[in-house]
């Protein structure tokens, strides 16, 4: 019966597995913080849309650095770029939890930013360069996978250490972003991973206006924008604050919340994947913003704890199919190349980080929690509709990265 279950890690590349596990550090550090963030920033005394601001500082620092750390990628390669990003975020996550003002705790969490935008740019560009077309859906939803599994505890565990101290799950999460990136250190081989020979395509590097003349790398890059505005922009920022506040529960509740999300989507995340290659990416982006749409209409008219956890378990199941097909559809048309093109996608996912937070912040002052997340359902009308216009990407010419060598051949 064992042998009948087709491993997931059996046809990746080892810099992949290792990659997966370094993120998994991140993960389980980053869901220990995640619902402590909005809620310490609170206790200074500031309002929501400084609490929208605090997270999309992050997101500001990671999307204007964005090319920068694709230059030093091909400079200095993934190794070095990865684990010194690691380490980056990890020294601000400590000094942001040791922060007396929320002018420092904004200032070190905006500075983690940058560190972010290097070890997200390096994994892109090892599992870009190390994958087929064909395993593309799959081996997006085994790295994301990475992150969810990771994330299951960590919610839960950061809700609890919330109650102890709002400034107990800083100091977890640096210590396990540390073991990530010794990880990435010692056991990802050379400095020179990924990087291509010459001799091994004549074909140019897709542009950035070339990119932008494909329907399918436009939908992507929109989709990309309001994703990221509801997976983090919305919980990241408020949503934390409206259990408490408006529906009277605690911040273990909502880190069960995020930790159930989490285990619906990594239940199924790799089904999703596989989906993705089989059905196509326009099947799978249908069946993951109808549900995401339904998900973040429950939240919107939530009225009790249940409510909100029902939510989440939505969430997580649309989440499953969005998480990974976008920048499936971008590896698919871009061939496999063009390092700009991969980095204004990821710049667009950021935007999503710095808007949202900071118009869904704006709106609950002003109005109310649930306006806002009204507001983020019409937002996301919109990905709705575009994803029934999405042209038809997976293996239109065959699989389309068939030029690249193992990358121990590059060591």
């Amino acid at each position: 019966m064992l042998g009948l279950i087709r491993s997931p890690f059996k046809d990746l590349p080892r810099e992949v597995s290792i990659l997966i596990a370094a993120s998994f550090f991140v993960a389980v550090g980053f869901g220990i913080v995640m619902p402590a963030i909005p809620v310490f920033a609170k206790s200074f005394g500031v309002n929501n849309a400084a609490i929208g601001l605090m997270v999309s500082a992050f997101a500001i620092t990671r999307f204007s650095s964005g090319l920068i750390s694709g230059t030093l990628v091909d400079k200095f390669g993934e190794r070095a770029v990865f684990s010194s990003g690691v380490f980056m975020v990890s020294l601000f996550t400590f000094l942001a939890g040791i922060a007396q003002t929320y002018g420092q705790l904004l200032f070190f969490r905006a500075a983690g930013g940058l560190g972010s935008s290097m070890f997200s740019v390096a994994a892109s560009s090892v599992i870009l360069r190390s994958v087929r077309d064909d395993q593309r859906g799959q081996v997006q939803s085994v790295y994301q996978g990475s992150f969810i599994v990771g994330g299951m505890a960590g919610p839960a565990i950061g809700g609890l250490l919330s109650v102890i101290s709002l400034r107990a799950p800083f100091f977890v999460y640096s210590i396990l972003l540390f073991c990530s990136g010794l990880v990435a250190l010692f056991f990802l081989k050379g400095d020179s991973i990924g990087v291509k020979k010459e001799s091994q395509s004549d074909e140019a590097a897709t542009t950035i206006r070339e990119a932008l003349a494909m329907p399918a790398y436009r939908i992507a890059l929109v989709l990309a924008f309001i994703g990221t505005w509801v997976f983090f922009g919305m919980r990241a920022s408020i949503l934390p604050v409206f259990v408490t506040e408006e529906l009277n529960s605690t911040t273990a509740i909502v880190g069960y919340g995020f930790a159930i999300s989490a285990i619906v989507q990594g239940a199924i995340l790799l089904k999703a994947g596989r989906f993705s290659d089989q059905r196509g990416r326009r099947a799978a982006s249908i069946v993951g913003a109808n549900i995401v749409f339904v998900g973040v209409l429950i939240l919107t008219f939530s009225l009790n704890a249940w409510m909100f956890l029902l939510s989440m378990i939505v969430l997580g199941f649309g989440g499953a199919f969005l998480s990974t097909t976008p920048a499936s559809m971008v590896g698919d048309v871009i061939k496999g190349k063009g390092g700009k093109v991969i980095a204004i996608f990821q710049m667009a996912g950021d935007a999503g980080m710095i808007f949202g937070p900071i118009i869904i912040g704006w709106i609950s002052d002003v109005y109310s929690y649930r306006a806002a997340f009204g507001f983020s359902a019409a937002i996301f009308a919109i990905a709705l509709a575009l994803v029934y216009k999405i042209p038809e990407t997976r293996n239109v010419e065959g699989p389309q990265v068939n030029n690249l060598k193992p990358l121990d051949e590059d060591l």
